[in-house]
């Protein structure tokens, strides 16, 4: 592919084109907070016609994410050049206490599309790949997906709460809300370094969850999700057969969600394991030509989320920090483990109270199996040379990402995100020079 060509101008016709459509749609209910920094929605209430249908248990919501990246210096290849990634979300919730007087039940569908280019192909050798990606909306297939569509009820004045569908994992296990860009420091990473068993959005599959509130703060859940490769795949994204079922995934969680001190300040912790059945390459089996052995995965993971101030008494403003840590088998898992911390600061200043700062650092680290299998292979193909398109670059040891943030909210509807971010070690291969990234991401919504 030409790389002049890959900065293309595709992504100003997308926004235009997807802006123009519900532009149309609405055009005969836009009210006069259409617009407005006040209004939740681009397109306001519709005069009123919104709320109202929200008051009625239907609510719509549409999200345009967009995340571009420069390479301003480093990396595999130093050519500055930009790339431009983005996801569209069209979702619609079902309140069903209000629509069919169903107790504590409700109903979800959400339709995406991702699309666009990665600037991590450029930072990292080819060959490999980063082993986190700069702009986190990139990836899981660059096509239209069906990713949420499920319902769920609640028993016991929803002590249980039962849910089924077609489900992403990261939604209920290993959750928060992130706004840094950098896939290291986002939400569910227990699937971002387990991706082949562990599916996060926007991939769904056939699954669900029962979740147990043991009292308003503690709960336990356990999860149970089909696995089949041919959700991954592009095109494949409204595929509900279960013809190529490999096995399935459970995983089990517990948390607490605190609210600590005078200011109540919330916290949300979380520890959990998964296992699936479904088998994969022994990295250490490698000999004659191939991998040997197969065996089934696991691993665990931590979460600890909490506000440590409140600004002025404002719990929606002050310094917020995240300690995630994941643990994969050495067996079968190319990334066995990861470890990031990240600070928050939202309303730092009294005339931006609305705005947020965000700085993190991250390590990911290849398992020392796969490692060695790579250079087993290029000893059996008798390569030597890093610069053969045919030899392995050797992964070893961690790669380290590292961001800064400042988002600015411009309207209740509009947040921007400038960001840099610097990337160690991309894809843990030595030889491939540490790189400086610019971005800038934005929410939107209709």
């Amino acid at each position: 592919m030409n790389r002049k060509k890959a900065v293309q101008h595709f992504p100003l016709r997308r926004v235009a084109a997807g802006s123009l459509m519900f532009a149309m749609l609405s055009a005969s209910a836009v009210a006069a907070d259409a617009f407005s920094y006040d209004s939740p929605y681009m397109f306001g209430d519709w005069g009123g016609t919104r709320t109202q249908l929200e008051n009625d248990g239907i609510k719509f919501d549409v999200n345009y994410t967009m995340e571009s990246a420069s390479n301003l210096g480093g990396g595999a290849d130093t050519n500055t050049s930009m790339r431009y990634s983005d996801q569209w979300a069209f979702g619609a919730n079902f309140d069903l206490q209000k629509l069919l007087d169903w107790q504590d039940a409700q109903f979800q569908m959400t339709i995406t599309n991702r699309d666009g280019q990665n600037i991590s192909d450029q930072v990292a050798d080819r060959r490999t790949g980063m082993l986190s990606s700069v702009q986190e909306v990139y990836g899981r297939g660059q096509t239209w997906r069906l990713t949420q569509f499920w319902l769920s009820k609640g028993l016991f004045d929803n002590v249980v709460n039962l849910k089924a569908g077609r489900v992403t994992v990261g939604e209920d296990f290993d959750n928060f809300d992130s706004k840094f860009q950098n896939l290291a420091f986002g939400s569910g990473q227990a699937g971002n370094w387990r991706g082949d068993r562990w599916f996060n959005w926007p991939v769904s599959q056939w699954g669900g969850r029962v979740k147990v509130n043991i009292t308003p703060e503690v709960f336990f859940q356990v999860g149970f999700y089909n696995q089949n490769s041919a959700n991954y795949d592009r095109g494949d994204g409204f595929r509900l057969d279960t013809s190529n079922s490999e096995g399935n995934m459970v995983p089990v969680e517990l948390g607490w969600k605190p609210t600590l001190g005078p200011d109540k300040l919330p916290g949300n912790y979380r520890i959990g394991y998964y296992y699936s059945s479904v088998n994969g390459d022994v990295y250490g089996s490698w000999r004659d030509g191939g991998y040997q052995d197969k065996d089934h995965a696991y691993g665990g993971y931590v979460l600890l989320q909490q506000q440590l101030t409140a600004q002025g008494g404002d719990v929606s403003r002050g310094i917020g920090v995240t300690v995630q840590a994941v643990m994969n088998d050495h067996k079968t898992s190319k990334t066995d483990n990861y470890q990031s911390i990240a600070f928050t600061w939202a309303g730092p200043f009294d005339a931006r109270p609305e705005d947020e700062i965000g700085i993190a650092a991250g390590r990911i680290h290849v398992n020392s199996d796969y490692t060695r299998a790579q250079r087993q292979q290029n000893a059996a193909n008798g390569e030597t040379d890093f610069n053969s398109p045919t030899y392995l670059p050797i992964q070893d040891g961690s790669e380290y990402n590292y961001e800064l943030y400042y988002n600015v909210k411009l309207a209740k509807w509009l947040q921007v995100r400038p960001n840099l971010q610097y990337i160690v070690a991309p894809g843990a291969v030595s030889e491939v020079k540490d790189a400086f990234v610019g971005g800038i991401s934005a929410n939107i919504n209709f």
